[in-house]
């Protein structure tokens, strides 16, 4: 049940009816009509902008509009009131029953409250991490595979067909590096010095695969030269930096669905047919770019190349995919990648980039227009920096990674719940810092707490409740008479729990997950302040002592809450808490 996608239906009802009897032209459209809560919470409880946007092709006043508007919608008993606000806006105060069987709806479909059929199966690509194989992830990682894990749980929440997925970077010169760093650890297996020489992989994370080379190929490799040893060290420790990696997922609740290899694209044919497909269009051609300004770019080349005219797609400047010597550049097997997910029935596809890899969306758009005939949309998020702070100073390099902060390392000192839910405290494209001591601090300003503690609150009084007798089953409480939940601040706490579906709607839509991080803070605010007028008026306390009848419907919107925590919570990847430690 959406309220707001109802009252709007209500809202689009009615001025079709206006159409009919000629108050209105007939036909006008409706798409840009909206209805959603009022800046001011004191102005209503829901507002459209139906006379403003109408105003221009109905050749009306706005306020004209909105007086009709008014009349039509106060006939139906579901609105308590409609009223007129400045040059035509349209304040809308809703009858206390509808907010009831919010209530109602919330209890009889549990988990499936605020669930939406607005994706209607469309199968959605997320790909995300995609960290290179050469050691174990960043807290950089760590925010980015957040993200996009509550990005598929929220799109699949919202009734998409979802999958996971993280393409491996197997294919350059880093894996090379990868197996010359993982050869010095073997040798230091066999008691020789290592030479860890500047541009190789230093981190102690290697030690271990080392060993296991050790184990694999005994002193074998030694004195071979580096032509015979590079190619199968290249694939072991690529091997064993993949089992770490997905160690690290699983610290964070991660689990992808996909994993597809850079590697496997290289002498199958595929970049080939994915850039034939763009040369049949038109799109490839020879030609010598301009130089860019500013910091040269790796694959710009002062001479004669292959180049994919991505500014007919929208990009600012065309792209090399073949260099002068004949070599693919990075950006040909992105694409043949990408030809790949298109290939595999996608409807749409969302990239979830390091933020230093901005220069590279647009094309990553462009050939994903291109390819796909623009039927394929891609949208590209990038994922700002993460600031560790600890003890009011910069937290400190790892010396297992080297030189930087590992997943693990926050994990194990925050935690999975903690962690996951902060870095979803910010929007993605904003910076983040991450101070170990707030995240911890039990606190208002601390909202994985605040949250957590509402979750905690609701089960405790839910078994006070049970305790003294009250059915606190979802179908009882679905059941009983919420007629006396009549009180502001009480309809003001419904109010809150019939947002969660339009915010369901608008933060799949905009592919932005950190507003279910936001509403629930809100939500838990507003059960917060339910809680602490209790203390100073007895009637608006959740248990009414001795007295099970006028308890129940409390109870009932408390359980709502609950239903509501829960499923924000899941989406965010975060278990809700029944009782705070």
């Amino acid at each position: 049940m959406n309220l707001f996608a109802d009252i709007r239906v209500l809202v689009v009802d009615a001025l079709a009816a206006l159409g009919a009897r000629g108050v209105l032209p007939a036909g006008l459209d409706l798409s840009a009509v909206a209805v959603e809560p009022p800046r001011d919470a004191a102005h209503g409880d829901m507002a459209t902008n139906a006379a403003m946007v109408l105003a221009k092709p109905a050749g009306r006043k706005p306020r004209d509009i909105a007086e009709a508007l008014a009349a039509e919608l106060a006939a139906d008993p579901r609105i308590a009131a409609a009223e007129v606000a400045g040059p035509g806006f349209l304040n809308l105060r809703l009858a206390p029953g509808q907010w009831q069987r919010v209530l109602t709806a919330a209890l009889e479909q549990g988990a499936d409250f605020g669930r939406a059929a607005a994706g209607s199966g469309e199968c959605i690509n997320v790909e995300f991490v995609s960290a290179n194989p050469t050691g174990p992830m960043h807290v950089g990682h760590m925010r980015g595979a957040v993200f996009g894990d509550a990005l598929a749980n929220l799109l699949a929440f919202a009734g998409h067909d979802v999958t996971r997925e993280y393409y491996i970077n197997d294919g350059g010169a880093q894996v090379d590096v990868l197996a010359r760093s993982a050869y010095e650890r073997y040798r230091e297996a066999h008691g020789l010095d290592p030479q860890i020489a500047e541009g190789l992989y230093p981190g102690d994370y290697l030690i271990p695969v080392g060993e296991a080379l050790k184990a694999e190929y005994g002193p074998t490799l030694l004195d071979r030269p580096e032509s015979e040893w590079l190619a199968p060290l290249r694939e072991f420790a690529t091997d064993r930096m993949m089992a770490m990696i997905r160690e690290d997922l699983a610290l964070l609740g991660v689990a992808m669905d996909v994993y597809s290899s850079e590697k496997a694209l290289y002498g199958t044919g595929r970049i080939e047919s994915a850039i034939r497909r763009l040369d049949d269009a038109g799109l490839i051609y020879e030609g010598v770019l301009a130089p860019p300004k500013g910091k040269l770019p790796e694959d710009w080349e002062a001479r004669e190349q292959t180049l994919f005219r991505s500014t007919a797609h929208g990009d600012d400047v065309d792209r090399p995919v073949r260099k002068s010597d004949g070599s693919w550049t990075y950006f040909a097997p992105d694409i043949a990648y990408h030809w790949d997910k298109i290939d595999r029935g996608f409807d749409q596809l969302i990239d979830i980039f390091g933020a230093d890899h901005g220069g590279y969306v647009k094309r990553m758009q462009a050939a994903v227009s291109a390819l796909s005939g623009g039927r394929v949309p891609l949208d590209v998020k990038l994922i700002q920096l993460v600031k560790l702070w600890k003890n009011g100073e910069p937290f400190k390099m790892s010396k297992r990674a080297g030189t930087f902060v590992t997943l693990r390392d926050v994990v194990e000192q925050a935690g999975r719940d903690v962690t996951r839910f902060h870095m979803l405290t910010r929007k993605n494209d904003a910076a983040l810092d991450f101070d170990f001591d707030r995240v911890l601090e039990q606190s208002k300003d601390n909202p994985v707490w605040y949250v957590q503690y509402a979750s905690a609150r609701t089960h405790s009084v839910l078994r006070r409740a049970a305790d003294m007798g009250v059915d606190t089953s979802d179908a009882a409480l679905a059941g009983a008479d919420l007629s006396g939940l009549d009180h502001p601040a009480e309809l003001a706490l419904a109010r809150k729990i019939a947002e969660w579906p339009r915010q369901v709607d608008i933060a799949a839509r905009a592919h932005e997950p950190h507003r279910v991080a936001f509403y629930l803070y809100d939500l838990a605010s507003d059960l917060h302040a339910l809680w602490n007028r209790g203390n100073e008026e007895p009637s608006l306390r959740f248990v009414q002592d001795g007295d099970p009848t006028a308890t129940a419907p409390k109870i009932a919107l408390v359980r709502a809450v609950s239903v509501v925590i829960s499923a924000g919570l899941g989406i965010l990847g975060v278990t809700p808490v029944q009782e705070m430690r």
